[in-house]
């Protein structure tokens, strides 16, 4: 059946997720299991979102709101800006999809960095156009290399801030050089899926008011991360109107489901949930960040939900013994990085749990 699916798709990988809990539980016999790779919301989702998700179920026989009114008025007040600024999808994945298929054709090239989210390539791939990535620097988007390379066949740059996997960012005048070496009909999307735990860094990039003031740049935002809604998947993308219509033209029809845009409209006013998150999220990336010290292993200083440590050669069989322990963390030859490991934060108990769960493991002959 191969021969009647495109070439460049047949070689593509498909995207491949943290490993679930009940398949770790099934798969090795265990009956607790803490997963800190997804980078989810140890906290569950918003309490809003869920008591207005339970009431939204008695409307299942009717399609969705194609448009998400109420959403979008709901964000257009909250970031100030006019309603056909608004995009929305299946998550933020689905509008990075929209994005290389309305944006990319032969001749054309997607910039990103590396490492980075996998997904950015994908959208490359799927448009059978090159993906150029250029290396960080201290683990960080090196804006000005990215510049340098920038020629007329650059369509979109796609900078993830903060970045995933490794939780650093770029800053405001970072985004503003790079938006000043742009070539004609490039946008840069700024993918801020983690932008609520980021939001308070030193000269943190104000995009939206970039978009305002119409700078080439397109947003985007998720309620998976900071909200825990990753299981009704709704994220959203924030432009000038321009590239929202012609955006709209290859979206599916009802692509936002009634339930999730219920449970993101009451999320947006679960103001005490997000604080709440927002400071156990600092307080855990510190806890880590000065047991990892103390352990004499290297990591990288993140502003997301996530951090990366240095266990060496071996981190794969860290990996492995961690499960076995009751751990589901995320490796880094993903992304590129052998020698790393990424870790979700938790709740405090559960990084309590993870921390003593290392040293036991880096303690075991052969592992270590």
């Amino acid at each position: 059946m191969s021969r009647f699916v495109k070439p460049h798709i047949l070689g593509m990988k498909p995207y491949s997720p943290g490993k679930p809990i009940e398949d770790v539980k099934r798969e090795l016999g265990i009956s607790e299991v803490v997963k800190l790779a997804s980078n989810e919301n140890p906290f569950g989702p918003s309490p809003k979102g869920v008591s207005a998700a339970k009431a939204s179920l008695d409307s299942l026989n009717l399609y969705p709101d194609g448009y998400c009114y109420k959403l979008r008025q709901a964000l257009k007040d909250k970031h100030d800006i006019d309603a056909d600024m608004l995009m929305f999808g299946n998550g933020s994945d689905e509008i990075i999809y929209y994005l290389g298929v309305g944006c990319l054709h032969d001749g054309t090239e997607l910039m990103t960095g590396h490492p980075t989210f996998m997904q950015y390539a994908t959208a490359a791939r799927l448009a059978n156009v090159t993906t150029v990535s250029v290396p960080t620097r201290n683990w960080t988007f090196d804006v000005k290399a990215m510049a340098e390379m920038l020629t007329e066949k650059t369509r979109l740059v796609i900078i993830p801030n903060p970045n995933n996997p490794t939780g650093t960012y770029i800053t405001q005048s970072d985004v503003e050089y790079l938006i000043g070496k742009l070539p004609e009909g490039a946008i840069l999307v700024m993918d801020e899926a983690y932008w609520e735990y980021a939001q308070d860094a030193p000269d943190y990039p104000d995009s939206i008011a970039l978009v305002k003031a119409g700078a080439p740049v397109m947003v985007l935002r998720t309620f998976s991360k900071a909200y825990g809604l990753a299981g009704l998947r709704v994220g959203y993308g924030i432009a000038d109107a321009s590239i929202i219509n012609a955006l709209d033209r290859i979206r599916e029809p009802f692509n936002v489901n009634s339930v999730a845009q219920a449970a993101a409209l009451a999320a947006l006013d679960d103001v005490k949930f997000i604080e709440m998150v927002l400071a156990q999220n600092k307080k855990m990336i510190q806890y880590m960040d000065l047991q990892f010290t103390m352990m004499g292993l290297e990591t990288i200083p993140s502003v997301s939900n996530s951090i990366m440590v240095r266990v060496g050669p071996r981190a794969n069989d860290v990996f492995h013994a961690l499960m076995r322990k009751g751990y589901i963390v995320r490796t880094g030859d993903v992304f590129g990085m052998p020698e790393y490991l990424r870790i979700t934060t938790g709740t405090a108990a559960q990084c309590e749990g993870f921390v003593s769960a290392l040293k036991a493991v880096l303690s075991e002959p052969g592992v270590g």
